[in-house]
C-alpha cells in the first residue's frame, strides 16, 4: 500500500479521503495546498511521537471516540477506535483525513470515487455519520468547537 495516494475509505465518523500526502488531499478539495489537515492515527503511542499530550488531559484523549483535539501546537489529530476502520489505518500508523465530498456539500460517490486512487469498502459500504467532536486544548483549558 502507497501512502501517497489517495484512499477513499469509511472511517470511523463518516466516508473520508486519506492519504499521508496533504497536498494532495487539498488539491482534491480545493484548499490552500498548505492548510492544515485532520491527522487519524492508530494509538495514543503515535499521537505521542506528533504532539506532547497536556497532562491534564490524557485520560480524556485516551480514552476519547469520535474526538477531535486540536493541540497546542495548532496540530489537530484523532485517535481511532472504531474496529473497521482501525484495520486500515493501522497499515500506515497515521493518515491525514478529510470528508469525502465538496466543501460544504453533502456526500457524492460517484464524485469522491472520481478523485480517490484507491477505494477501501467493507461491508458497511458508505454512509455519512456524524462528524467528530473537536475541541481546542492547551496546558490548563479545552474549548469545544464542534
Amino acid at each position: 500500500m502507497n501512502p501517497d495516494k489517495i484512499y477513499l475509505t469509511q472511517t470511523d465518523t463518516t466516508v473520508g479521503f486519506l492519504s499521508q500526502n496533504r497536498e494532495k488531499l487539498n488539491k482534491i478539495k480545493n484548499r490552500p495546498l498548505n492548510q492544515p489537515v485532520l491527522r487519524e492515527v492508530e494509538s495514543f503511542d503515535t499521537l505521542k511521537k506528533f504532539v506532547r499530550v497536556p497532562t491534564a488531559f490524557k485520560k480524556r484523549v485516551r480514552r476519547s471516540k469520535r474526538t477531535t483535539y486540536i493541540y497546542p501546537n495548532g496540530e489537530s489529530f484523532r485517535v481511532v477506535k472504531d474496529k473497521k476502520h482501525l484495520e486500515f489505518l493501522k497499515k500506515f500508523k497515521w493518515m491525514y483525513s478529510t470528508s469525502a465530498n465538496k466543501t460544504g456539500e453533502n456526500f457524492d460517490e460517484k464524485w469522491a470515487k472520481n478523485k480517490a486512487d484507491i477505494i477501501v469498502e467493507d461491508e458497511r459500504g458508505f454512509f455519512e455519520g456524524k462528524a467528530s467532536k473537536i475541541y481546542k486544548i492547551n496546558n490548563k483549558r479545552i474549548k469545544k468547537i464542534r
